[in-house]
């Protein structure tokens, strides 16, 4: 799941480079994901009225229930 908020958080910002995602592991909340990007990125993550950010949490919840796990993302 990691690589797959990389590949998208990566192609959608102007500083590819200062993309960083980091995974932690925690039984009673699965996976956490935390994406980190350049200040004047964040922008481009969240989107319009959050959609962007809300469209890739969905596809990371859709990725952990195929795996019967629970994931989530948080945005730094």
């Amino acid at each position: 799941m990691k690589d797959l908020v990389e590949y998208i958080a990566k192609s959608l910002v102007n500083a590819p480079d200062a993309v960083v995602v980091t995974e932690e592991t925690d039984a009673e909340n699965g996976i956490l994901l935390k994406l980190k990007v350049a200040d004047e990125d964040k922008g481009r993550i969240i989107g319009k009225q959050g959609r962007i950010a809300q469209a890739i949490r969905t596809l990371i919840r859709v990725k952990a229930a195929k795996a019967g796990i629970k994931a989530s993302l948080e945005i730094i």
